[in-house]
């Protein structure tokens, strides 16, 4: 034999081309179960819809009283404003509250149709450092409790009337 037919030429290898290894795929899927479960939780983090047309209250909204109503605002960065409505709710029904669904109407200065929202109540889940909210499903209401809760809105028309608005639970869940 002589010396070129000894060597291996440099820019080939005799080891086979590596495929895509078990945990490149395993790591892969994890990102996009991730992504998944972002996308779903800012689905769930909707913000409150302008239903325009009064809705009847929930049979049992007379057993979930709404209390200490308080308002405030706050500017973004980009210059928009948001309008927070913290108040308590009372669960009076003889049954765990699970979900609660209310429709917010915002009355005008002008006599015009008033601005109503829709959105599920969110529940105060700590205050400090910030006021993180929570779906009432994370924490249930059982009978005789009372909660802290926080709905915030983006689209409040500048010729509100600037008085707490009506709130009305059009939806609630009961078990």
């Amino acid at each position: 034999m002589t010396d070129e037919q000894k060597h291996t030429p440099f820019l080939t290898s005799s080891e086979p081309e590596n495929t895509v290894s078990t945990k490149t795929w395993l790591i892969a899927s994890g990102a996009v179960v991730l992504l998944i479960v972002i996308a779903a939780v800012a689905t769930l983090r909707r913000t409150p819809v302008d239903t325009g047309a009064a809705l009847a209250a929930d049979a049992n909204a007379a057993s979930l009283p709404i209390s200490d109503r308080s308002m405030s605002e706050a500017t973004n960065g980009a210059g928009g404003k948001s309008t927070y409505l913290d108040g308590t709710i009372t669960n009076n029904t003889g049954k765990t509250l699970n979900a609660a669904i209310v429709q917010v109407t915002f009355a005008m200065t002008d006599g015009t149709q008033p601005h109503r929202e829709m959105t599920p109540l969110m529940l105060v889940r700590t205050r400090v450092p910030y006021v993180d909210l929570q779906m009432v499903s994370a924490d249930p209401i059982k009978p005789g409790d009372h909660r802290d809760f926080r709905l915030i809105f983006e689209s409040v028309p500048a010729n509100w009337d600037v008085q707490p608005p009506v709130i009305t639970i059009t939806h609630a869940e009961l078990r």
